[in-house]
């Protein structure tokens, strides 16, 4: 054998021993996974032949799918045929349907929102509408999860609806054409006050046409007058597509501004994201608002705009989930969402708040989430794992259990479609609110409403606890004047929050009467969040030294 071939054969023997560690560990996970199919795919077998009942087999493996997936987060998910369009709908914006939202309010399925300029607006359906029918199928709140498949469809088909209206004193029926529905992210972009330099900016979500829906409001609003300064709203956003996130916060940060960093398994999965554009208002003063409800894409955005002190965040803290998914295409036009890296703010934090690796066996090798401190530009400290924390904390102000209550029994909605369908022809801005209040009290006693504070309940609990038993009668009269002291409390409850209360009907009976946008203007009036934005903004001082620009 030659000196050459002789090096060549050593050369090949070492590059294979230099490699054998790497194809090795592949081996052990490729026959781990192959071992362990033979053995799932043998135990669904025999328990599908052999049950002692007769056993569904699509539901069963979809069964198993589910309890898999549910070992590790639940973002990880398989998405079947039922929810492709509903699916569609969070990423593209877009679904076959008639323009209607719905929810349960008390015990009926109503609808909560017409969009404007589709079939059902087109035909007459109203807010408020209690649907008990959809294609001869009678709707009830148990049934509720089935209603959307019922009403979404392929454009251009028919459903049939049939809903009771006016405290069920008409029953009417439509027949509606599906169309595309598009559902904007953007649901409000104008300035707010009318006659400020202020925009305000409320996003719902990021779905895929998000970027062009805010880049083509501040155009717009551009041309009309000089922004000076923007309210971005994320309140209650849960997110959606991370390059939406992307090209929103582009608008606001220079050019070459390192946005977000993905990471996965491995360093070779690192993948940072930078503004590639000059931004559209790389001036104007900026104000995030961000509550418990803001998660995933909203808090991109956010990190984004807090980590490089290009504006003060306003609120509550966020939801804390800094885990990125990627979608995977299967058989029988089903879909699995999978947990793919983690997204890293431009300091270089995970706001991911559960660490769902933590004690989870199915997991063999977990990246922990720590709380770690870290600087922005300007040198102030933010934190990692827990979500972000507003530069300037502001809760909302929703007090009185009273007015939770209210909500809670759908009455601030209830009564806004009685007042409506009697006082159809009311001018919405001369509305008074004294009558209006009174005719709300009307209302409940019509209800049979009584207003009972969780204390008082638990008074009546202990009350009936001590009756139970032999014991001081001393007792027994002191809890019973503590109730009824409650009950007094509790009938003048309704005086003592009239102006809060007056608050939520005109905004209830502002959708009712004016539409969408006017509902959102009305509720910005008694935004205690927005108006303390709106101050930090107008004040120079205060704004600098939140964002540490002195």
């Amino acid at each position: 054998m030659t000196f050459s071939r002789l090096s060549k054969v050593l050369l090949a023997g070492f590059i294979v021993f230099l490699f054998s560690g790497f194809f090795s560990g592949n081996d052990d996970l490729y026959f781990e996974i192959n071992k362990n199919i033979d053995l799932f795919g043998k135990v669904y077998k025999e328990v599908t032949f052999n049950y002692v009942d007769k056993i569904d087999p699509e539901e069963f493996m979809r069964a198993g799918i589910r309890g898999m997936l549910s070992s590790l987060d639940p973002y990880t998910i398989f998405i079947d045929e039922n929810k492709k369009e509903d699916f569609d709908l969070i990423t593209n914006g877009k679904y076959g349907g008639v323009g209607i939202s719905i929810g349960v309010r008390g015990d009926k399925v109503t609808i909560v929102e017409v969009l404007d300029g589709y079939s059902a607006q087109k035909q007459g359906v109203r807010i408020g509408d209690v649907l008990y029918e959809a294609n001869g199928e009678k709707i009830t709140p148990q049934n509720i999860d089935d209603v959307s498949s019922i009403v979404k469809g392929k454009p251009g088909t028919m459903i049939h609806l049939r809903v009771i209206r006016n405290d069920g004193a008409d029953t009417l029926s439509f027949n509606l054409v599906r169309e595309e529905v598009q559902v904007n992210s953007l649901v409000y972009a104008g300035f707010y006050p009318k006659n400020s330099n202020n925009v305000y900016l409320k996003l719902t979500n990021f779905s895929r046409s998000a970027g062009d829906e805010v880049q083509s409001a501040l155009k717009n609003l551009k041309a009309e007058k000089e922004i000076k300064s923007v309210v971005l709203d994320l309140r209650g956003n849960p997110g959606g597509l991370l390059d939406m996130a992307v090209d929103i916060v582009e608008e606001f940060l220079p050019k070459g501004s390192l946005i977000v960093t993905t990471k996965g398994r491995n360093e070779a999965s690192k993948k940072p994201y930078y503004s590639d554009q000059e931004p559209l208002l790389g001036k104007a003063r900026l104000v995030v608002l961000i509550n418990g409800g803001s998660a995933s894409a909203s808090e991109i955005v956010t990190g984004a705009i807090q980590d490089h002190d290009r504006g003060v965040v306003l609120g509550t803290k966020s939801f804390g989930k800094g885990l990125v998914q990627t979608i995977t295409p299967l058989d029988y036009n089903t879909s699995l969402k999978i947990t793919t890296a983690k997204y890293y703010t431009p300091s270089g934090r995970c706001i991911q708040k559960i660490d769902y690796a933590k004690d989870n066996k199915a997991i063999a090798q977990a990246d922990s989430v720590i709380k770690t401190s870290f600087l922005t530009d300007h040198k102030r400290v933010v934190y990692s794992a827990g979500g972000i924390t507003p530069d300037t904390v502001v809760n909302e102000e929703r007090e009185g259990d009273i007015i939770k209550d209210l909500f809670a029994k759908g009455l601030f909605f209830e009564f806004a479609d009685h007042y409506f369908y009697l006082n159809p022809g009311q001018n919405f801005n001369k509305i008074n609110d004294t009558f209006l209040f009174e005719d709300f009290e009307k209302y409940l006693e019509a209800q049979k409403y009584k207003f009972h504070s969780v204390v008082e309940e638990q008074v009546k609990d202990l009350l009936a606890e001590v009756k139970t038993r032999k014991g001081d009668r001393s007792i027994e009269e002191s809890l019973t004047r503590i109730k009824n002291e409650f009950e007094k409390i509790g009938n003048s409850e309704l005086k003592i929050y009239k102006d809060d209360i007056i608050h939520e009907l005109k905004i209830e009976l502002a959708s009712r009467y004016l539409g969408n946008n006017q509902e959102i203007e009305e509720s910005l009036n008694y935004d205690n969040q927005l108006q303390t934005a709106l101050k930090v903004l107008s004040d120079t001082s205060e704004y600098n030294k939140l964002l540490n620009l002195n």
